[in-house]
Order: C-alpha cells, then sequence, then structure tokens
C-alpha cells in the first residue's frame, strides 16, 4: 500500500446484506479460515484530493483478511498513471493508470471533499466507468458515490453516501433512490457507503461476501472494530437545520416551538398563536416544510434531548427538559430515528474519554 495504513474504531450494519451473493474470485460463506483462496483483484480508483481514509481504511480490511488466508491483491490506480496527493497533502504512489490495467474482481472509488462542492470532472468519470465496465462489483466509498452517479453508474440504483451530502447526490442522480440513514446500500453488483469509516465497514461485508463470516470475525477483531454497527448514520448526523419557513407567520410558530420545547405545542395551540384554523396551520407545516405540526415539534424535542445527553445529562433528565412526556416517548423517537436507545446514544457520543484511561 506504499506506505498507506490505517486502522480505525467502527461497526457495522448494512442494508440490503442479507442474501449478498459470492464475487468472483471468492471461496463461499460460512468457513472457517480460508486457506488457498483464489486471488481476487481489488483496484482503488484514487485522484489528486482523495480522502487518504477511504483509501487507507478498506485496503487496511483487505490485506488483515490475507492474513486469515484471504488473497486479496491490491492496486491503487488514478486516471492517468500519475502519483496523487491526499486531503492530507500526504503523496501516494499508484500502481498505474485505469486504460492500462486489466479487468478487476472488485473496484472501489474512493471519496473526496471537492465533489460535493463541485461537478466530478469528465476525465474523473471516464476513469471509474472503464473498468466498471468489466469488474465484477463496483463500490464507493463516502462521497465517492458522486463520481459514479457522474459516470451514470448510479442511475436507477438504490444508494447512499455521507449523511451531510444525501440531499446532493440526490439531487445529481435523480434516479437514484438514495438511503440517508443506511451505513452502505448493496444494489446489484452495485455498493455505495456512508462517510469515511463506513468504508471499513463495506469492506468487511464485502470480506464476509466472499469468505463468509468467520473470516471477517476475524478481521474485525484483529482491527478492533464490530461486525455490525447499531443504529444507522443518523446518529452521527448534526440537528436539523432545515431552511427557515417562508411566511412570517409559520416562522413564528416555528421560532416558539424552538425556545421552548416544553411548552404546550398541540395542535390547537398553535393554531391558536396564529388566530387561524388548525387546517391552515396544518397546510402551512406541509407546504413550507414538508412536514406536519406534530412531527416538527418532535423533531425539535429530539434533537435538543440529543444535545442535553451530549452534556452528560440522564435520559430521563433529556426527556423531561426536552418537553417528552416521559422517558418511554423518548425511548420510543429515538428507537424509531437511529434504532438505539437513548442510552446507548449517549454511551457512544457523550465523551471519547475511558474510564480506565487514567
Amino acid at each position: 500500500m506504499n506506505g498507506v495504513h490505517a486502522s480505525c474504531a467502527a461497526d457495522q450494519t448494512a442494508v440490503d446484506a442479507a442474501g449478498a451473493g459470492r464475487s468472483p474470485g471468492g471461496s463461499g460463506s460460512g468457513g472457517t479460515g480460508v486457506v488457498n483462496a483464489a486471488p481476487h483483484g481489488v483496484a482503488i480508483l484514487v485522484y489528486d484530493g482523495v480522502t487518504l481514509l477511504d483509501v487507507a481504511g478498506p485496503a487496511e480490511v483487505f490485506k488483515e483478511a490475507n492474513r486469515f488466508g484471504a488473497d486479496y491483491r491490491i492496486v491503487l490506480l488514478s486516471p492517468t498513471g500519475a502519483d496523487i496527493t491526499s486531503n492530507l497533502g500526504v503523496r501516494i504512489a499508484v500502481d498505474g493508470a485505469v486504460s492500462s490495467q486489466p479487468a478487476f474482481d472488485t473496484l472501489l472509488v474512493a471519496g473526496s471533499d471537492l465533489y460535493p462542492r463541485a461537478r466530478v470532472p469528465g476525465d474523473l468519470a471516464e476513469a471509474a466507468r472503464i473498468p466498471a465496465a468489466v469488474a465484477g462489483r463496483v463500490a464507493s466509498i463516502c462521497t465517492g458515490a458522486f463520481v459514479l452517479a457522474a459516470a451514470g453508474l448510479l442511475d436507477g440504483k438504490r444508494a447512499t453516501t455521507h449523511w451531510k451530502v444525501t440531499h446532493e447526490l440526490a439531487a445529481r442522480c435523480p434516479t437514484c433512490r438514495v438511503e440517508p440513514d443506511a451505513i452502505y446500500v448493496r444494489d446489484g453488483t452495485t455498493y455505495t457507503s456512508a462517510g469515511v469509516t463506513a468504508g471499513i465497514d463495506l469492506a468487511l461485508a464485502l470480506a464476509e461476501e466472499d469468505h463468509g463470516p468467520d473470516l471477517a470475525r476475524d478481521v474485525a477483531r484483529a482491527l478492533v472494530v464490530y461486525m455490525q454497527r447499531a443504529g444507522g448514520q443518523s446518529q452521527f448526523s448534526a440537528p436539523l437545520q432545515g431552511p427557515p419557513p417562508r411566511s412570517p407567520a409559520l416562522r413564528k410558530i416555528t421560532d416558539l416551538v424552538t425556545a421552548n420545547p416544553r411548552g404546550d405545542h398541540s395542535l390547537g395551540e398553535l393554531a391558536k398563536h396564529l388566530n387561524v384554523s388548525t387546517r391552515h396551520i396544518t397546510r402551512l407545516f406541509h407546504d413550507e416544510l414538508s412536514t406536519t405540526p406534530a412531527r416538527y415539534v418532535e423533531n425539535i424535542r429530539f434533537d435538543m434531548a440529543r444535545a442535553l445527553l451530549d452534556q452528560g445529562h440522564t435520559a430521563t433528565q433529556a426527556a423531561t427538559l426536552a418537553g417528552f412526556p416521559s422517558y418511554e416517548s423518548l425511548r420510543r423517537v429515538f428507537a424509531r430515528k437511529l434504532s438505539i436507545s437513548p442510552a446507548a446514544y449517549q454511551r457512544r457520543f457523550s465523551t471519547a474519554r475511558r474510564a480506565n484511561a487514567g
């Protein structure tokens, strides 16, 4: 890997991972300790500004899998064959140009902060399209999905990317069915993953697809990561920061709810504040915010509860201070939105310190 090395803690969950088929070069699933596996070529497409961890994380998974009997052969390719510079300024030596290489079993397209903000250059899109046409499977890491989309490789497919830019991906690829909460998505032989360390999740899933859960479990243990992440990427996203309502009347209501989430914000009470009918205020929320008054209030309370948990409040305190009628009602909202409990969320995000860290 030309000195590129990273091993980061991450968990794993999947959308539609059940029933995944074997890839070319794989040796089946369910076995223990794959021995003498068939060679499996993995090409990683890199380019100037590529996110270093998007390259190193998955590569580390495949390299570690080789210690347990797999035979992944990793090459780094750039559009022209020239060495590239990562987002951290680290120079990465590549093994060649895309056009000069044979077909690979797996093509991975790493992401970058550049292309959610700008259009993907034509030569980079073409560098993904050429090997994808003959690869056994194609996958993107984080915002590498934008490169796949520019190459036409996500048309009509389900996909995901970093939670911050899922809306942008949907705008650029109108025929994609973007799943904003997924850690990774498989659609046929095309895979897309969420932000940064989710590339490790995806690589583990690909290794499991090729060689079974025992090998993938060995790799996960060696890298000190989980086989399955609890919940989707919504648990990592920032609180809601949507555009303000256009009308002054609705802005008055949203400001009221935000300023005092614990208040009585029933539909009738909100309508009274504006001296309008409940039907009228419901229509305002639908037309301007694409939601209902009740769901808007719930979202504001949910965001406040998350912030309170981050600050160290207990789940019961967070529920009360955020305006939920009970802890159980808060727990139900967390389960629906994040697929984890408030307590589990707090354990993950309240502090990075370990109790025995000294």
